[in-house]
């Protein structure tokens, strides 16, 4: 049966009584369809979450099985067992008790090397007897700390031009949100360096005499911290660029109740860390390359995946003798699907990555001749490496 389709111009006040059956039957029946629809939508969407929930088990048992292998995999051979990711231990290094065996040596006793820089003199008077001759002064150097609270207010001038613009003094530098430079480069000092916690730390704040609030202490630690993350970048950038050596190694750590890699990064006068879930050499040059986000087909590159034993007739398809830069990964991937690798193999895939951050890191003057120090792990044997002579690892700085 063929439906008139009712012209859009039409009103309803002018359609018959049989226009007005047809239309209402019309969309009696497309809701009817569209019910359908619907429910069927529906059956296929709980269906696909059930699927999900068991391939979600699934999986997790897999990788438990899959770890299991492995650890058997290692007793077999004899190898070192998988090292424990412990929690950071915070908590344990903020208590009253001490841990058992990290005492520290004793450091000789001598001179200390301050006694020049003394910051207050104070002369001690003496009761002498009358007819006493005076002989001068016996120094005694004190070393004592001052914590204190210290609230300013800053009186800051304002000023009306001639042209009418209102002109108020800038508050030093450092001031943000009613507090100095001070009390925050103390909030970072002792959480990061002494591992004390925000709680811990608002209590300390309030007793010597700062009014401050727990939530005030966690955006010390976590906003604005551009400043911070730059100067790492930069220190990373010039090490790599300068260094005639790096160190590396990495070691298991806990974060965010996850199991993470914690990479070591340094040379004779640097030492960066960075903790990635990852310690894949695809990481590792990920690391390397910094704060670069792109990649690079050069001649380095092309020498990588030659060393990987990569395809000939691939590499020769993709080697245009010109060096190719790409901004990001997107349209690095959409070149390599274009010129016939298969971008959702990962095995395929993971070869050209590398090559491709490795590219970069030699396109930014990064690591040049620099020679890669390591415990022989796999993820670190890139570019000019070395095996360091330590027993327990290259982490030394």
């Amino acid at each position: 049966m063929t439906k008139r389709r009712l012209p859009m111009a039409e009103h309803a006040d002018t359609l018959s009584l049989k226009a007005l059956r047809e239309l209402v039957t019309g969309l009696v029946e497309r809701a009817d369809r569209a019910e359908i629809r619907i429910e069927k939508l529906e059956a296929d969407n709980r269906k696909l979450r059930e699927d999900n929930d068991l391939l979600r088990v699934e999986n997790t048992r897999l990788k438990v099985d899959n770890q299991l292998l492995r650890d058997e995999i290692a007793r077999l051979k004899n190898l070192p067992p998988r090292p424990p990711f412990r929690p950071s231990g915070m908590d344990q290094a903020t208590s009253d008790k001490a841990v058992a065996g990290s005492r520290k040596p004793a450091r000789r006793r001598g001179p200390k090397g301050d006694t020049g820089s003394a910051t207050r003199e104070e002369v001690l008077p003496a009761r002498a007897p009358p007819g006493s001759r005076f002989k001068g002064y016996k120094d005694c150097v004190v070393r004592d700390l001052v914590v204190r609270a210290e609230v300013v207010r800053y009186r800051r001038e304002c000023w009306v031009t001639p042209e009418g613009r209102t002109i108020i003094a800038p508050l030093p530098a450092g001031i943000r949100g009613g507090y100095g430079a001070s009390l925050r480069r103390f909030c970072l000092m002792l959480h990061s360096h002494g591992q004390v916690t925000t709680q811990r730390l608002t209590t300390l704040l309030n007793d010597v005499g700062v009014e401050i609030s727990k939530r005030q202490v966690i955006r010390f630690l976590t906003q604005r911290l551009d400043g911070f993350h730059a100067e790492d970048a930069a220190v990373l950038h010039a090490g790599l660029v300068s260094a005639p050596f790096v160190t590396v190694d990495d070691t298991g750590a806990r974060h965010a109740n996850r199991n993470f890699h914690t990479t070591q990064i340094g040379g004779e006068h640097f030492t960066a860390f960075r903790t990635t879930p990852s310690k894949s050499r695809l990481n590792f040059l990920a690391l390397l390359r910094g704060n670069y986000q792109d990649y690079v087909l050069n001649d380095a590159a092309f020498t990588f995946l030659e060393d990987r034993q990569v395809d000939p007739a691939l590499l020769a398809r993709l080697n245009t003798r010109q060096p190719r830069r790409f901004a990001n990964q997107v349209p690095f991937l959409e070149y390599l699907a274009a010129n016939g690798v298969d971008i959702f193999d990962k095995e395929i895939i993971r070869p050209f990555a590398e090559a491709g951050i490795w590219g970069a890191i030699r396109h930014h003057g990064l690591v040049g001749n620099a020679v890669i120090v390591s415990d022989d792990a796999g993820q670190f044997r890139v570019g000019t490496h070395a095996l360091c002579s330590t027993p327990n690892g290259c982490c030394t700085n």
